[in-house]
Parts: C-alpha cells; structure tokens; sequence
C-alpha cells in the first residue's frame, strides 16, 4: 500500500513538472493602420508544428516550452506577415500589428461609422465606390461627382435650375436638405452652396466614395435624415504620385486637372489643382444656354505631420472661386445687353484639421476641425441675392478596443451662421437672417455577440439653439435624443444580412430645394422659426449573397429595403410672399433596391434595380413626392486589362409626377467609353448619353421673349443631351 502511494506521488510530482515545462502566451493581432482586430490570423512557432489562429476579436493563446526564445510567425490573408522573438515567461499580451499587403483590396476600411472596420465586419451597412470606379467616372465626367452620385441606385441628381444647371441630390425619394455631404468625415457643402455643391467638387483626389443610406443623425446629427455620403481623399505615400488629366467635351468645355502626393517619415503632402472652362452650351438652338458658361478654379494644399509611429496630424485649406452664368446667348457673349442672363458666382475658403493618436491599449484619440466660408452672388437683369454662410464643425472622440466589442464616445460642436449681403444699397449693408449652435454628445458600441452576430448601437444628444434675425434674442435651445442600432448576422460564408433604424432631425433651415428653385425671390427669409424642427424614424434591412463560381469567377446580390417617415415638414406657403411654415401631416418613403455584380476574369457587370414610393400626407397633398421616379433601372459593363478599359451603360428612369400632377414621359440613356493604357499614362474617349436624350425633345424648355423668359419649372431628364469628351491622363 505504502509503494502505491509513493507511485501515485512520483506520478503526480513528474505531471505537475512536465506541465510547468510550458508556458502559455496570449497573443493580440491588429491592423497596422487601423489599430482593428485582424480575426483568423496564423500564429507559428518557427521549427515546429505548434501553431494557433486568433478569435473574431483578434486574440490566441499559444503554449511554448519554458526554455527561449522562440521564434513566431505571425501571418494573415492579405497582410504581410511578420517574425517575432519572444522570452517565457510573460504575463503581457504580445501585440503584433501586421502591414497590409500589395494585393489586399482596396476597401480596407471604412472611415464614416468612426469605427475603422472593414466592409464586411461593419454592422451598418455602407456602399463603397472605390478608387478604380471613381477612375472610371472620371473619364466620364472629371469636372465634379455629380455622375458618380447620379449613377449609384437610390440616388437621383436633381437639377434646379434650367440657366445656371444648379443641382442637388436625393437619397431614396427625399429632398437634398436631408442627406450629408461630408469631406474625410467633415461637413464642407451644406446650407446656401447645397445647390452648387455637387457641380463644385472634383472627384481626382478621391480615394473613396462611402454612401450611408437611411437615417444616421446618430452619426452626424441634422441632416442625415435620408443618409450622408462621405468623400474620402487620397492620403500621401512615400512613393511619389504626379498625375495630370486634361479633357475637352463636344460641349465646348476644357477641364485641367493635377494632384501630387508624396511623404517621408516625418511629413507629407498633397496638393490638388483644377481649372475648369465651360462655354455656353445650346444644343437645341433655342438661344439660352442647357449648359451655362462657366469658369472655375479649385486648389486643396493639404499638410501630414508624423511626429512619431503613432501620432498623424494634418491640415489643408479648399479654395474655389467660380463665375456661372447662363441665359440669352447673345448677352452672353456681349452681343447684346438686353437678353436675360442668370449668373450664380460662389467663392469658397474652407480650412480641416485632423489630430489621431493610436494608444499601445487600443485606444485611438481623434481630434478634427473645419471652417467654412461661402460666399454666393445670384444675379438677374432685375434682382439681386447676396449672401455669406459661415459655418464651423469640431469634434473629439475616443474609441476603445476590448476583446468582445468596440466603444466610441464623442463631442462635438456644429456653428452656423448666414447674413444677406446689400451691395447697391447707398452704403452696402450686410443683414443677420439666422445664427445657430449644435453641440452634441455621441456614444457607440459595436458587440460582438458571437461568430456570426454583431450589434452596433449609438445614442447622441443634441442641442440646438437658433437665433432667427440677429435683432432678437435666442429662443429656448431644444433638444434631441437619438438612438440607433446596426445587427449584422452571417448566416454562412455566402450569406449575410443587416437590420438598422434610427430616430433623425433636420434643423430649422432656409435652404431648401423649393427656395433654391425660386432662387430665392419672394421668399420672406426671416420667417423660419427656431421651433421648425423636422423628425424622422427610418428602418433598413438587406440580403447578401456572394459566391465564387470559379477559379476567377465571382457573382454577388444585394437586396435592401427601406422605409422612413418624415414628420413636421418644412415647407413654403403656396401664394404671396412665400414663407416658412411646418406643414400639418408627413411624407413617407418606402421601397427596395436590387444589385446584382458579376466578375468574370477581366470583365465586370452590374446590375441595379431601385423602387421609390414616395407619398405625401400633409396639407391635404396626396399622390407622389414630385420629380421622384418610382422605377429606376441600371446597368454597366467593364472590360479592363493593364493595356485596356472599356465599358458601356444604360440607365433608365420611369414616369415621375410634376408638381402640376401629370406625369412625365419615361426615358433611356445610354454611353460608352474606351481607355488605351501604358506605364506613363493613357488617352481616353466617352460618348455620354449618345442617344441625345433632352428634356427639350418633350417639351419646351423656354418660353416668352430674350428679354422677359419664362422657364419651365419641373426639370426631370437631363437638358444637356449627347457629349463627346476625351482626354489625356499623365502619370510622372
């Protein structure tokens, strides 16, 4: 019995000293750039068979013999993988960050959720229009973005005005007023130059187009009620980049273009300058202009300072000045000084700032700034609206990173002021018309809750206070409590799904598409009221499905449904001097957008499909929202190789509803553009919409006299017709 016991003894000491012969080191592996979790890596013991994969929060414990150091091998798809000696024993958590590689896609991540996920990981669901697309816009249209927002479903450009071509832009049904366009996560292009905008900003610096369909005021506050795109600019890399595109259009149009980027360990910089031309345009020789005369020049220096591995700061500055004139031709090109002209000349001076700290916690500290002045002159032969828009953005926020989930929390502080400008006054006056502030406090979690479901949530509190007339005082501030949240489930490796809502607000504002329309005249500016708050609750959920039919063959659909209703609608008064007032009811829109991309070796093809029901229940208005199109079909095709791009599209807009209640006649229009590619640059040619599609086919665009015109009100197809451009592009 003794000699068991000893046994058992001998036993149990020489399994304890065998199992303290091993140590075992918890390992984190995160995105160099990024600082997010890198789920599936490969963690080797070099010269063994030991090895171990990190968890969906970037975690893996991995078991060494007490005796070191051991060499690790540290890798991942689409990452460059990294060697690292370790000592056991340790108690830290190793920490390893892996450099993405060459060949990893270029949706890395996305910046508008502040999150830093990728794509796939992003419980909200956001559209990314990604460098090569927005290469292949450009050869279309490389003066502004308003075709890479035209051609994305659910989205409608909508002009305002026949002379000067002034447009504004609508997510799934609602009026431009209720979507953010933002720059790098700044709002730059709202209020008095929304109706300019689109027309202004060049696409050539931009190295992503993230679009957020459905309310996200939890996000970005007012505004983004119908949704927000976000412009995200290319960023300088030690390679040296030296590009220049020049085009020239059937339409009489030149368009010059240069960007530079280059950095080295401490700084960086990039500059981006265009110069754009556009004669007066008349393609259905009616003598006023479908396309207006223009002159434009833009520059955006922008600055990098890396004072260490983990500190970014940069700063730039966006100066456009531009001089739009449309109208009588003759008056036009001083022929005659009696015709009608119509002039909108802008000049904008903004400034961004951007602070980020990484912290060895996973902590990031992100600090960003913008300042913004705009200036605008509409011009008529008996009328005049001057005005200067001031406006301010600051926001700080701090985003942690634990095992399981993600934290965010935030302030931040929107200004905004407008006053009118009376320059033929006996002494030039500059009257106050509004003042506002909105600060806010934003906190956001994403969890994730298990390998196939993750739950973002978010609440923000704002605080609005408007100043109506700088002669009166502040009203009472109100304030807006605005939940959101995100579910993403991955049923399998095919399919996934995402289920979102929100509550949403829009601020009081003057600026909207009916006041735009009406350039302002007769419309009693001062008659908005701090309470004229619009709210909004909106729901989202798609369907994806993505497969790899072969070796370079991949097919992938998308279903999204949508609904939101508006409530409190801000709206003009019908007779007289128009004001502001809150209409009794709401508008809903609901409907669903079909995608369906298809990559079969070198050739690309897509497919969208968007339904629009957007009804009105307010004010005893019933039927349609007007100039909505209920159907909208797209679809394109790309063949690229490193010698050759090609592609074709064809887009059509069904029946919309004018504000009179008839309808509008359907329509196609079709392109076509090819590209010849070699290592300097290549040489390209479009032919947009080459069927000659107008408005002017229907019906008369202008009526009455030169010098007293009447213009059709309801524009719903495009006014410019068929145009040929080409250009070169230089890569140094």
């Amino acid at each position: 019995m003794k000699n068991a016991i000893l046994f058992f003894i001998l036993l149990t000491t020489s399994l304890v000293r065998s199992a303290s012969g091993q140590d075992t080191l918890r390992i984190a592996v995160r995105h160099k750039l990024t600082n997010q979790a890198i789920p599936g890596s490969t963690i080797l013991l070099i010269g063994s068979t030991t090895g171990a994969a990190t968890d969906t929060a970037g975690y893996a414990q991995l078991r060494l013999p007490s005796s070191g150091p051991h060499r690790l091998r540290i890798s991942a798809v689409g990452f460059q993988s990294v060697n690292q000696t370790v000592t056991t024993p340790s108690t830290d958590t190793l920490r390893i960050s892996l450099q993405p590689s060459e060949e990893e896609l270029e949706e890395i991540t996305v910046s508008s959720t502040r999150s830093g996920r990728t794509v796939a990981d992003e419980p909200t669901r956001v559209e990314v229009i990604d460098e090569e697309e927005l290469d292949e816009k450009a050869n279309m249209q490389p003066a502004n973005i308003a075709v890479i927002l035209r051609e994305s479903p659910g989205i409608q450009v909508q002009q305002t005005s026949v002379m000067s071509a002034n447009a504004t832009f609508r997510i799934q049904g609602l009026d431009g007023r209720y979507t953010q366009l933002l720059q790098d996560g700044l709002p730059l292009y709202s209020g008095f130059s929304s109706g300019l905008s689109i027309m202004q900003v060049p696409p050539l610096n931009l190295k992503q187009v993230e679009v957020i369909k459905g309310c996200q005021s939890t996000l970005y506050g007012s505004g983004a009620i119908a949704g927000l795109v976000n412009l995200i600019t290319k960023e300088p890399t030690r390679e040296r980049e030296l590009s220049f595109l020049i085009n020239g259009t059937s339409a009489l149009g030149l368009d010059l273009n240069g960007y530079y980027a280059q950095r080295n360990d401490k700084l960086g910089v990039t500059f981006y300058a265009t110069r754009n031309l556009q004669r007066a345009f008349d393609p259905n020789k009616d003598q006023f202009s479908d396309l207006p005369q223009t002159y434009r020049t833009t520059f955006q220096p922008k600055f990098f300072w890396y004072p260490n591995e983990t500190t970014t700061l940069s700063a730039g500055i966006i100066w456009t000045d531009e001089q739009r004139t449309g109208g009588y031709l003759p008056t036009i090109r001083s022929e005659s000084i009696t015709g009608y002209t119509e002039a909108n000349n802008s000049r904008r001076f903004a400034t961004q700032f951007r602070l980020e700290k990484r912290f060895a916690n996973d902590a990031v500290l992100t600090v960003k700034n913008s300042f913004s002045n705009f200036k605008r002159a509409i011009v008529l032969p008996n009328y005049e609206f001057n005005g200067i828009q001031q406006s301010s953005f600051s926001e700080i926020n701090y985003f942690k990173h634990y095992t399981q989930s993600d934290w965010i929390v935030g302030l931040n502080v929107w200004t905004d002021n407008f006053r009118q400008y009376f320059p033929r006054f006996p002494v030039a006056s500059v009257f106050g018309i509004y003042g506002q502030t909105i600060g806010g406090v934003i906190i956001q979690n994403t969890l994730t809750l298990s390998d196939r479901l993750s739950l973002e949530t978010g609440l923000r509190s704002d605080v609005v206070s408007t100043q109506v007339d700088a002669t009166l005082g502040h009203d009472k501030a109100k304030v807006f409590l605005l939940p959101r949240f995100s579910l993403l489930y991955r049923a399998s490796e095919h399919w996934t799904s995402r289920l979102g809502g929100g509550l949403g607000y829009k601020a009081p504002t003057i600026f909207t598409e009916d006041a735009e329309r009406l350039l302002f005249q007769n419309v009693d500016l001062r008659s908005i009221r701090s309470d004229q708050t619009e709210s909004s609750i909106g729901l989202n959920w798609d369907i994806n499905y993505k497969v790899d039919l072969g070796e370079q063959t991949t097919l992938s659909v998308n279903q999204l449904f949508f609904y939101t209703r508006l409530n409190r609608l801000t709206v003009l008064s019908p007779t007289g001097v128009a004001q502001f007032r809150t209409a009794n009811g709401y508008l809903s829109t609901r409907g669903f957008e079909t995608n369906v991309r298809l990559v079969y070796h070198d050739f690309h093809a897509f497919l969208g499909y968007s339904f629009i029901d957007t009804q009105r229940h307010y004010d005893n208005l019933t039927g349609m929202n007007p100039l909505t199109a209920k159907h909208r079909l797209y679809f394109t095709t790309l063949y690229e190789t490193d010698k050759l791009k090609t592609g074709f599209e064809a887009f059509y807009s069904g029946h919309q509803q004018r504000t009179n209640g008839t309808k509008t006649p359907a329509y196609w229009t079709m392109g076509y553009m090819i590209e010849k590619k070699w290592s300097f640059g290549s040489v390209f040619i479009n032919f947009e919409n080459f069927l000659d599609v107008r408005q002017s086919r229907f019906e008369p665009l202008v009526g009455g006299t030169p010098t007293n015109p009447s213009f059709v009100t309801d524009i719903y197809a495009p006014t410019d017709g068929r145009i040929i451009n080409g250009g070169i592009k230089l890569k140094l």
